[in-house]
């Protein structure tokens, strides 16, 4: 097993990866990474995001208006609210898929905004597996959501703006747990199944079934880097709603270019590019 892997621009990567999978296997070799090496997933997506442009930035105002339509539209019911922005976070790894391939094109001294649109295009029969999965979840999450509300709060809904106040409130730290809870399980599953199953289909053509394994395998190698960079996720994706959504413009697409990043640090053969 090879104790080193290539990192971007054909550095070699620091001595804490290591070839798990052998290279004989049928399947691309995962690599172990260091607990905090999303920082440098971050660090690399913050170079893709002010290398990029305005190509980033249309995907993150994309992201932006869904939020505040979301707001606008929903403003009297905070249940729906609280569970599509939950939502948001199950199928963000899809929505983001675009943002996966202007970090591949940048790799191969492409770009383009049309591209990256596009950049799924002969695919769609291996990504619309996953998103159906992934519609699924969501689905029932909803379901979930509306039920834990209705249980807490059977006497009525509350407003949006009694709403978040008991959410900072002690009286209702049971529901805030309870759905904090259920919520990071449906929320596990998500990112267990896709925190590198896309950008693996994008890259190399794999079908979804093998991608999500990959993906789980991925996980279980890596329960510490995992665990923190999904915390980075959760708390840009925080950031961004509670900046009135306007941070989600530059804080989105640095996830999604560090996600690339992630999967290349994580996944293949050392000295392997795109």
């Amino acid at each position: 097993m090879s104790d080193q892997a290539q990192g971007r621009g054909g550095d070699s990567a620091p001595p804490d990866i290591r070839t798990i999978i052998d290279k004989e296997s049928p399947f691309p070799p995962v690599r172990r990474v260091g607990m905090f090496r999303a920082l440098r997933w971050l660090q690399a997506g913050w170079q893709d995001f002010r290398a990029s442009g305005a190509t980033s930035i249309f995907y993150g105002i994309c992201f932006a208006l869904m939020g505040m339509v979301l707001k606008l539209v929903l403003h009297n019911a905070p249940e729906y609210v609280s569970a599509l922005s939950c939502g948001f976070l199950l199928i963000g790894p899809l929505l983001a898929l675009g943002l996966y391939d202007i970090s591949r094109r940048m790799e191969n001294q492409r770009s383009g905004l049309l591209g990256s649109v596009f950049s799924m295009r002969g695919r769609w029969s291996n990504i619309g597996v996953l998103a159906l999965v992934l519609a699924v979840i969501m689905m029932v999450w909803a379901r979930a959501s509306l039920v834990i509300f209705a249980l807490f709060y059977n006497k009525g809904m509350p407003s949006m703006q009694s709403f978040l106040s008991q959410l900072f409130s002690l009286d209702h730290l049971e529901f805030v747990l309870v759905y904090a809870c259920i919520g990071a399980v449906f929320a596990s599953i998500v990112f267990a199944i896709s925190w590198v199953s896309i950008p693996l289909m994008l890259d190399r053509d794999t079908d979804a079934i093998t991608a999500m394994i990959i993906s789980c395998v991925s996980l279980f190698i890596n329960v510490p880097a995992c665990l923190f960079w999904g915390l980075c996720i959760v708390a840009a994706v925080v950031i961004g709603m509670m900046s009135w959504n306007l941070g989600l413009i530059i804080l989105i697409p640095v996830i999604g270019h560090a996600t690339w990043h992630a999967y290349k640090d994580v996944v293949g053969y050392p000295g392997e590019r795109s």
